[in-house]
């Protein structure tokens, strides 16, 4: 074994951005003092730390008789606790002293469609739930049982979801743009018998054929009974007489009744399949209490919410960020969510801004593929609109690299607002490393710092700590309340998945590499696997690109490693340029001279093309398997159903290798 091994980190950032006076003060963690304090009261008992916590933030039915029970690698958080998540995010503000809240915004819903829009209270949103809750039951769901959910992003997904986990059943929800395929693995492994669907969903003007899609992934299915459809887009359907259901009708006859079921703290609350390295999707299986408790916590301190804020998270709820970011962590903390169901540049490449100033959102939350999109469409779709009404920005699912960071400070911030770096996973449930914004400096790129109560390190082969700046495996070194319970069905492939690298220690890693500077903070480096061993240096494929978007002509760029014979592995770029630059040979061998300049020589790119665009999942990550088999020359193979754009592969392997 190499008890070397390190990642070479070659980025380098010096501009750092201290939180604004006036925002800290403020703040809901106000200054360095009291982050400091945070952060030592969870050194000295974790444990202790996320008690307290759970206390001040969570209601509970009855408390925990420990608050963890770790027999590694599976935990138990707040053992013998009884709680609810609907109840956390609704009923709780209708009683007491928030008993106000029931006529606040606990949704605003804007459809793809301009005159589709709604806006639900915390009352209506309690009443709308119980009764679907009913309706669930009335159809023979009870608690433990798995209800898979396929709809679109309208307000009655988060209904569904949150009626699930009033009564106790298990959701598992598949995101809309995913195939019928996928759809029957999904429900095949998790053994549902329920579906909740729409007919459609709209997308860039287009009808989703959602009912259809589920009808094609069941048509062989002996174990689904009931297929519950919203009319979401009034296009004809087929319903199978004995099995489909019309939502409204259900409805109709349903009580507004329905009091919470007091669940254990380590009762499961939902199934969230991800794509897994063998091919067969990982259902990630997380918990109630832990889970809550976490991602109310995050939201809180990380979003710095407040009770006037118009919080917009833009990722769909099939995906983890939607889950505890857009539902569960915001409302458990009363906040207003805003949803919108449409595509950022329908029906113009403004709509984000313009929505944003119509709602007065003031905490935006998007993914840096987004920012990314946003940058090629130009900066005077933004300058159309105010966007006075910020006063926070995040960014989540990717590395960020600076460029793309600085633009977003610049152009939708205006200089003023923090941004917070977000870093976590499906796995994690909840944010694991960002800055709290009234308390800790930023940098373009790094995440910052673990949230208190987090322990991560960063390891060589043998689990030992590396020195600042040098790379290594990203490790999480003790267990935090949201973090997965099992992959469903598969302890075994949990165990290998997560906990195999270093079993002898009791640490998760999922894959990421990452350094960390003189100052304690993170530079998350991307997937290991994506790490090239080019003439025996392990060069890191972010921050090649980052290198090369710091470009004034590129936008966007991908970079993979292929095979060399003299290198061994050689490096592959992908590279998007802005409007207007001309994607000719000069501008080829400029953008290799400029990484050669900014991270050196050996980071030179061998092969750079340029395409429109890159190959993505719905959810905007850049499928690098794809491109890695288009440089070595070969077709794609596998599983590609969580591709954004079929025809973006088309124009890869006609676009000219140089």
């Amino acid at each position: 074994m190499d008890t070397h091994f390190e990642i070479e980190s070659i980025l380098k950032e010096k501009r750092v951005f201290k939180p604004d006076p006036a925002f800290a003060r403020k703040a809901n963690v106000s200054g360095a003092a009291a982050y400091n304090r945070l952060h030592k009261e969870a050194d000295q008992n974790y444990q202790r730390f996320w008690a307290r916590l759970a206390r001040e933030q969570v209601s509970w039915f009855s408390p925990w008789k420990k608050v963890l029970d770790w027999k590694p690698p599976f935990a138990k958080w707040f053992v013998g606790a009884k709680t609810n998540v609907s109840y956390n995010c609704l009923d709780r503000h209708l009683e007491g002293e928030n008993a106000w809240r029931r006529n606040k915004a606990a949704i605003i819903w804007q459809g793809e469609p301009e005159e589709d829009r709604r806006v639900l209270t915390y009352g209506d949103l309690h009443r709308e739930v119980c009764k679907f809750a009913n309706v669930l039951k009335s159809r023979g769901v009870k608690k433990g049982d798995r209800v898979v959910i396929y709809m679109p992003l309208v307000p009655e997904l988060a209904i569904a979801m949150l009626a699930c986990s009033r009564i106790g059943a298990v959701h598992s929800i598949i995101f809309g743009g995913f195939s019928a395929e996928a759809i029957r693995d999904r429900i095949d492994d998790a053994q549902a018998e329920i579906v909740i669907t729409a007919d459609g969903g709209w997308r860039r003007g287009s009808i989703v054929p959602l009912k259809q899609l589920v009808d094609k992934a069941t048509e062989k299915s002996r174990q689904i009974r009931d297929v519950i459809v919203l009319r979401r887009t009034g296009q004809e359907i087929l319903m199978k007489d004995g099995r489909d259901l019309w939502w409204h009708e259900l409805m109709q006859e349903a009580s507004p009744d329905c009091k919470p079921a007091k669940l254990d703290a380590e009762h499961p609350l939902f199934i969230l399949y991800t794509s897994g390295s063998t091919g067969k999707p990982k259902g990630v299986l997380h918990t109630t209490g832990g889970y809550l408790v976490h991602v109310t916590v995050t939201s809180k301190y990380i979003f710095d919410l407040k009770e006037d804020d118009t919080y917009w998270c833009t990722a769909d709820i099939g995906w983890i960020t939607g889950h505890s970011y857009v539902v569960y962590g915001i409302l458990s903390n009363g906040a207003t969510s805003f949803m919108y169901e449409g595509a950022p540049n329908w029906p113009g490449p403004d709509r984000f801004w313009e929505l944003i100033d119509r709602n007065q959102v003031s905490i935006f939350y998007t993914a840096p593929t987004a920012i990314r999109a946003f940058m090629k469409w130009g900066d005077h779709e933004v300058k159309k609109h105010s966007l006075a009404s910020l006063r926070l920005l995040g960014t989540v699912g990717e590395p960020i690299n600076p460029k793309a960071w600085m633009w977003y400070r610049r152009l939708i911030g205006k200089n003023r607002c923090p941004i917070v770096d977000t870093y976590w996973q499906t796995e994690t449930g909840g944010i694991m490393i960002s800055p709290l914004p009234g308390a800790v400096p930023t940098m373009p790129g790094s995440c910052t710092r673990p949230f208190p109560g987090i322990a991560y390190d960063v390891v060589n082969e043998t689990g030992e700590s590396v020195g600042p700046n040098e790379g290594g495996f990203l490790v999480v070194t003790r267990p935090w309340p949201g973090m997965l319970r099992g992959i469903y069905g598969d302890p075994a492939r949990f165990k290998e998945e997560y906990w195999s690298k270093f079993p002898d220690k009791g640490i998760y890693f999922a894959g990421d590499g990452a350094r960390r500077d003189r100052n304690g903070n993170f530079w998350v480096m991307g997937r290991v696997d994506d790490v090239m061993n080019v003439a025996g240096h392990r060069l890191s494929t972010m921050e090649i690109e980052s290198a090369l978007v710091s470009h004034p002509s590129v936008t966007e760029a991908a970079v993979v490693g292929r095979p060399h014979e003299i290198k061994g592995t050689g490096i592959a770029a992908f590279v998007t340029l802005e409007s207007g630059a001309d994607a000719d040979a000069a501008l080829k061998e400029a953008l290799r001279q400029h990484v050669a300049k900014e991270i050196g020589p050996i980071a030179r790119p061998d092969d750079l093309r340029f395409t429109d665009s890159l190959p993505k999942t719905r959810s905007g990550k850049i499928m690098r398997r794809l491109l890695r088999e288009l440089a070595a020359g070969k077709l794609p193979v596998g599983d590609t159903t969580t591709l954004e754009d079929f025809s973006v592969l088309a124009e890869l392997r006609e676009s000219e290798e140089s």
